[in-house]
């Protein structure tokens, strides 16, 4: 019975964090779905873009996956069948800058509550230490999955407090074998209605897919099992 009013607190204390999260997973669907609506209305919009205007979609959609208003799967696909291979590097770097503008987003809306609030647990405590102390391989293995919401990992890897070039690094590489390849699938597209229904390019698509999620949520269970029994054994060991 003591757990419930722990729980109350729990979700009072962390409730603008729990609706920013929610946000972060309804408001990507709405706004792409959208925005496929005026591409097929207007196709020719982000074709034959300058230089200039080039740095411009960067900038932009560097800013709206930092704020889940466009999914990475969705820029990878648009970006693939508008510019092609030429922004390929362009695509990979606005990843990482909406990564960073996400984690400094997420860690003012938070301001340290939630992880304040474990840390009055001790095991807690531990199991986010050990965690943190994982943050390569944590941040490289949520990015690999296909199905993990881009802004809301953003959001949750932020609690962990992990040094910024680290971040940026790790869901660089991370993040770039499900991009290598629906970047190729949009280049593949004879127009953007195909490119955005029909992603996963047949059988071997989806099997790369099914791959990719395996390894993710394989490499997740193996590395959270290890840093618990690391926590347990850390607070079996002062109770000694």
């Amino acid at each position: 019975m003591k757990s419930l009013p722990l729980l109350r607190t729990f979700i009072r204390e962390n409730a603008s964090t729990f609706i920013s999260m929610l946000l972060l997973v309804v408001v990507p669907v709405v706004v792409s779905s959208t925005a496929a609506v005026v591409l097929y209305h207007y196709e020719g919009l982000l074709q034959d873009l300058s230089a200039w205007e080039m740095l411009l979609y960067f900038a932009v959609i560097s800013v709206t996956m930092a704020l889940a208003l466009t999914p990475t799967t969705f820029i990878a696909l648009i970006s693939g069948f508008y510019i092609g291979w030429s922004g390929f590097a362009g695509i990979v770097v606005s990843y990482g800058i909406a990564a960073l503008l996400g984690y400094s987003i997420a860690r003012f809306i938070d301001h340290g509550k939630m992880m304040s609030f474990l840390n009055r647990f001790e095991n807690a405590r531990n199991l986010m230490q050990e965690l943190r102390g994982e943050s390569w391989s944590l941040i490289f293995l949520t990015r690999i999955s296909p199905v993990l919401p881009f802004a809301l990992m953003n959001f949750v890897l932020s609690l962990l407090q992990i040094e910024r070039r680290k971040f940026f690094l790790a869901s660089i590489v991370g993040m770039l074998p499900r991009t290598l390849f629906f970047f190729w699938v949009g280049t593949q597209a004879r127009d953007v209605v195909q490119a955005l229904q029909n992603p996963d390019s047949g059988r071997g698509g989806q099997i790369l897919m099914v791959a990719l999620i395996v390894i993710s949520i394989g490499g997740l269970y193996f590395l959270f099992d290890r840093a618990l029994k690391r926590a347990l054994r850390k607070a079996a060991a002062k109770s000694e």
